[in-house]
């Protein structure tokens, strides 16, 4: 998570590279991810950049608001 506790300041980059470590999100399984953008016919990059969006929007109502 950032220093800020908050997904507001949240970058497509610094998930991305998380993404790569096998630590970061261990119970999520990395080829249903990749699977799922196939699916849906957009890259990683624009998957990730979508979701935090749509957790930027809830962001107090998921508790990841943090000191932003």
């Amino acid at each position: 998570m950032r220093p800020s506790k908050s997904v507001l300041d949240l970058e497509v980059k610094s998930v991305k590279k998380k993404f790569k470590d096998k630590s970061f999100a261990s119970g999520v399984n990395r080829q249903i991810v990749k699977d799922g953008c196939e699916m849906l016919g957009m890259s990683l990059d624009e998957v990730i950049k979508e979701t935090i969006e749509g957790m930027k929007t809830e962001a107090e109502a998921i508790g990841l608001k943090g000191n932003l």
